[in-house]
């Protein structure tokens, strides 16, 4: 598990970033530059008359003129690319949510495409520097190979643009963007709680002492922890951990994040601690930003942060925030079957040694409702909406084991709705679709229109 989100981690971290696959193309670029024109002088007397008709015929001017002509105009497209980036990032910000732009940096198409510009333009001037005009001395060289290709990745540059153009216009639309959040908050969650995961007991942790606190050595956002060397540090010193940082969670230097206790109660000599400490902070991966590799809440955030920049006075589109709250219900809908919360590791011996801390169900539905019934109880399409998803997580919960948290929620949902500004009307028809959420829970789903306007 530890080594697997390791890779997770590496792979999200390049992922998300725009270089590495065009900074890729570009070292093949220069490489095949260098190779093709080699390969040119081996069989440019042997080439066949039907290749032959298929490759550049010019001189070494018009090849000249011709490898200038697409690397001149591969600048102004990369630049006209990169702009369009840009501009789609900063929409995406300010229009959504900053947490959003994770998603187009970790755009596939978007990398291949720059890709593709910069290995042509690359591959031009490298190209221009074997072309050989015809002097007294020298009867020329024109590499026809590559000039053909060059002029092929051309082409190829062109088409490619035309798609970009297509692509970013699906990409920008919100749909598109809510889309790509839920896929990747199922893809986390199914990696932190997978299906066929056990129930996660806190054995061994329970009704213990508060033990002695262990400090952060670093400052961010938790990403990620190494279960292996968490594991190391409790076997290694002998000690139990409990890590109560959760992955998502902000960690302040000398700020404590775990504690550590001795199995037989005495205490933990000093010594002892500062190397459980130390071993632990190499553990825990830290970033200046949140990512979804461990931390089951970050896509749901995503989420709640794209439904309340909706409603806000200043978007005010609350139709974004009816279809944002769809896809949180159905992402909180795939969770109540899962074993989320807390995860015991235990050492060769089957003895619990360290708690690691995992938000539970009735905690990431407590997160979601806590932002809807802030933000989204004054606009009637909205807070139906919420009470409905309710319902759907009601339903699903055939074992009802989250009954007492969907309850709790509805209560608090019908205290904001009293308080709301919203008419009488309104109220008493929202009050009408409490009323299945309850009948959800005793396994009934009421006949009639929906709920949905």
């Amino acid at each position: 598990m530890s080594g697997q989100v390791s890779r997770s981690t590496l792979r999200d971290s390049l992922r998300t970033q725009l270089w590495p696959i065009p900074l890729l193309a570009l070292f093949v670029a220069l490489i095949l530059g260098q190779l093709l024109p080699l390969l040119d002088r081996a069989i440019q007397d042997r080439v066949a008359p039907l290749l032959s008709g298929l490759l550049f015929s010019g001189g070494p001017e018009a090849a000249r003129s011709l490898m200038e002509t697409i690397a001149g105009s591969l600048v102004t497209v990369t630049s006209l690319t990169f702009s369009l980036t840009v501009v789609t990032l900063q929409l995406a910000s300010s229009q959504f949510s900053p947490r959003l732009l994770r998603t187009f940096t970790r755009d596939r198409f978007v990398h291949n495409t720059l890709a593709l510009f910069l290995a042509t333009l690359v591959f031009a001037l490298t190209v221009l520097r074997s072309i050989r005009a015809e002097t007294s001395t020298d009867p020329g060289f024109v590499p026809e190979i590559s000039v053909t290709f060059a002029f092929v990745l051309a082409v190829a540059s062109v088409i490619a643009l035309v798609l970009f153009l297509a692509h970013l216009s699906r990409q920008i639309r919100v749909e598109t963007m809510l889309r790509d959040v839920h896929a990747e908050a199922n893809v986390a969650i199914a990696r932190i709680f997978p299906e066929d995961d056990q129930p996660r007991p806190d054995s061994g942790f329970a009704g213990r002492p508060h033990g002695v606190v262990l400090v952060s050595s670093s400052s961010g956002f938790l990403t990620g922890i190494d279960e292996d060397r968490a594991l190391s540090a409790a076997t290694d010193t002998g000690v139990l951990i409990s890590v109560d940082a959760a992955p998502g969670s902000s960690l302040i230097v000398g700020i404590p994040c775990a504690r550590a206790w001795d199995p037989d109660g005495t205490a933990i000599d000093p010594a002892v601690r500062e190397t459980v400490e130390k071993k632990l902070n190499a553990a825990l991966r830290t970033g200046f930003e949140r990512t979804s590799v461990q931390d089951a809440g970050f896509g749901l955030q995503q989420l709640l942060d794209v439904a309340s920049r909706a409603l806000s006075p200043g978007v005010n589109d609350p139709t974004t925030a009816v279809h944002a709250v769809a896809h949180i219900s159905a992402v909180l809908c795939s969770l109540v079957s899962r074993n989320a919360g807390p995860k015991t590791l235990q050492d060769e011996d089957g003895t619990p040694r360290v708690r690691l801390t995992y938000p539970g169900f009735p905690s990431l539905l407590d997160q979601a409702m806590g932002q809807l019934l802030t933000y989204g109880m004054t606009d009637p399409r909205t807070a139906e909406r919420t009470v409905q998803m309710l319902r759907e997580i009601a339903w699903t919960d055939t074992s009802g084991r989250h009954l007492d948290a969907v309850l709790h929620q509805l209560s608090r949902t019908r205290a904001v709705l009293a308080d709301s500004g919203l008419s009488d009307y309104e109220r008493k028809r929202l009050e009408e679709c409490c009323g299945t959420v309850e009948a959800a829970t005793a396994g009934v789903w009421p006949a009639g229109p929906t709920m949905d306007r």
